[in-house]
Parts: C-alpha cells; sequence; structure tokens
C-alpha cells in the first residue's frame, strides 16, 4: 500500500547531479562528526544472518524478514531488519571496552513497509552502538548523547549549506526539547502519537520522545518496540520538524539497551518469554554481552532533511507503485 502527497508549489532545491553530489558529501561528513562526537570505529556488518540465532531485530514483532535457504549450511537465513542485537555481539567479540563503540552501514530490506514520502522498502542507516558502565544506564546520560548527535546533524548542516548555497534557506532548531511518551499522552490526550508527534515537533523544532515500547495509562503504547534490544525506560526517538513536508520526520531510534533484569521484564510483558533461550538472549542474561547504548540514524532521512526534499525517492534507489511515480512525475519530482 501506498500514500504520496506533494506540496504545492514544491520545487527541489538542487537539481540531479548537485543532489547526487550533497548525498555522497553528507555521508562523508556526517559520519565523521558521528565517530568524533562518540567515540566509534567504523566496522563491516552482515546483511544477512541465520534464522533462529536470535540476532535478527523483530522491530514491532509483525513484520517479516525476507528469507533463503543456504544450501551448503543446510540453513535458512534472513535479511537484517536491522543491527541491533548483532552490534551488541560484536562489541563483545571485538572486546571493546566501556567509552569504546563503533559505527557500520546497514542496509535492509523490510518487505512489509507501507510505502509514503518518508519509508520505503529499502532501509539505510547508520547502526551505532558502544559499551558503557552500569552508572550510566541514566535518562541524563541518554539525553547527552542525543545533544551530541543533534550536533553532528546540525554541523554537517552548517557544512552543506556553505558548499550549496541554494541550501541555506533551511535552518534546524540545535536546542532538543525532551518529553516523555506519557507527558505527550497527556499534553494532546485526544491525538493520535503521530498527529502529538507532529505538534510538538511544530512548536518545537527539534524534538526527542523518550520512553517508547510500554503502556501509557490509556493502555497503549506510544509505538512498538521489540522487547529484547532497548530497555523502555531509556529509550527515544530523535524528530527533527521538516518544512517542506510540514510534519516531524524521525531521523533515529536509540536507547541504552537492555540489562538482564529489563530483558526478563520485557520479554514477559510482551508475552513471548520464550526468547530467553535463544543464544543471544542466553548470553545476554548470564552476563557474557557488555552492557551498552546505541541505535540507527537514517542516512536517506538525513539526507531528505539537510536537503529540504519531499520524497525518500528523492535521495534513495527504491521501488514504487505507479500511483506514486505518476504524483512525483506530475509534480516534477526526479525519483532516483
Amino acid at each position: 500500500m501506498s500514500s504520496v502527497t506533494i506540496p504545492a508549489n514544491y520545487k527541489s532545491l538542487l537539481g540531479l547531479y548537485d543532489t547526487q553530489k550533497a548525498i555522497g558529501l553528507i555521508k562523508t561528513i556526517f559520519q565523521e562528526k558521528l565517530c568524533l562526537a562518540l567515540h566509534l570505529k567504523r566496522v563491516t556488518a552482515p546483511l544477512f544472518v541465520l534464522h533462529g540465532s536470535g540476532l535478527n531485530d523483530d522491530l514491532n514483532g509483525v513484520e517479516r524478514p525476507v528469507a533463503f535457504d543456504v544450501p551448503c549450511l543446510a540453513e535458512q537465513a534472513e535479511i537484517v531488519h536491522s543491527l541491533a542485537k548483532w552490534k551488541r555481539y560484536a562489541l563483545y567479540k571485538y572486546g571493546f571496552r566501556p567509552g569504546q563503540g563503533l559505527v557500520t552501514d546497514m542496509n535492509a530490506v523490510r518487505r512489509d513497509e507501507d510505502l509514503d514520502n518518508l519509508h520505503s522498502i529499502y532501509v539505510d542507516q547508520w547502526d551505532w552502538e558502544r559499551v558503557i558502565t552500569a552508572r550510566q544506564r541514566t535518562i541524563p546520560f541518554l539525553q547527552d548523547t542525543v545533544r551530541d548527535i543533534v550536533d553532528a546533524v546540525c554541523a554537517t548542516s552548517d557544512e552543506l549549506r556553505w558548499k550549496f548555497p541554494a541550501l541555506k534557506k533551511i535552518h534546524l532548531t540545535r536546542e532538543v526539547t525532551f518529553i516523555t511518551t506519557q507527558e505527550l499522552e497527556d499534553r494532546y490526550p485526544d491525538l493520535t502519537p503521530k498527529e502529538r508527534e507532529n505538534a510538538f515537533a511544530k512548536e518545537h523544532g527539534t524534538i526527542c520522545i523518550l520512553q517508547i515500547g510500554g503502556k501509557l495509562k490509556s493502555g497503549k503504547p506510544h509505538d512498538g518496540r521489540a522487547p529484547d534490544y532497548d530497555d523502555w525506560t531509556l529509550n527515544c526517538d530523535i524528530l527533527f520538524w521538516h518544512k517542506p513536508l510540514n510534519c516531524a520526520l524521525e531521523l533515529s531510534s536509540m536507547g541504552i539497551r537492555v540489562d538482564a533484569d529489563a530483558l526478563r521484564r520485557q520479554l514477559a510483558e510482551a508475552g513471548c518469554p520464550q526468547r530467553a533461550e535463544l543464544p543471544f538472549h542466553k548470553m545476554l542474561l548470564d552476563g557474557t554481552l557488555p552492557l551498552t547504548m546505541g541505535g540507527g540514524i537514517g542516512q536517506s532521512r538525513l539526507c531528505m532533511l539537510l536537503l529540504g526534499k519531499a520524497h525518500v525517492g528523492e535521495v534513495q534507489v527504491s521501488l514504487w507503485d505507479e500511483d506514486t511515480v505518476e504524483a512525483c512525475r506530475t509534480a516534477g519530482v526526479e525519483l532516483l
């Protein structure tokens, strides 16, 4: 299913060639600034993992991974949804210490994604993870990390606007306004979660929504989260107000990861305690895996934000239905 809306009078600030050039610059500049801010080292990551390993990200628990058989191994493999769990295992395997971390390019296929201006079946993001101590499993430490990421985004925007004068009209809010999902529900009780995000981001520019996954007073969660990577009391989403689409653009989902207690609690709440028997989960519960925090930062989303684009297809190559292609063609939007 697809839903696309091109704003009236929308015109890309950059032509096709400059857009491609700017995408390359964004990916180079931002990764460098992110690594410096969070003390990360780049590593190589898998495109697929074995079925049953527990390493694939289950997202909201309903998305189907793209799977295929590997005859020479007599095994089934799955293309990753994200690398949330693999990264934690990699930190253990490579012997990273507290204060050290990794970043990698993650490419995924999400076959069940509904297509619209911001969503594609192809996902590209920077997946990062770093080792922390038990004393750092706090909201203030999470907030400081969010500010570091937003600073890297804004600094990348500054460099880009200097190289491409046509982008000077794009202004990002550097100051981050934090709010919990419960505070957001209390503030806008008659709005849907997405409408709450839009209303709050329009007011504040750059926002961070904390504590996603658990049920709110209404009995419903703000959004779904797999129970076995983020601690639902110590996670967040980073969103920027995106003027071309007049909406909040989610750039990053991140958080402090579950420890053994949080894992048991969230598996029970989600009704899937049997996952505790999977290899990854056993390593977490017996203390083999380090305490970590991490997240994903959308590469195409960042390019949309910094280039003022109205459709994700302007900054990545994917598959689109005929209605989307025709709507973009009519509006003069060039899909890659």
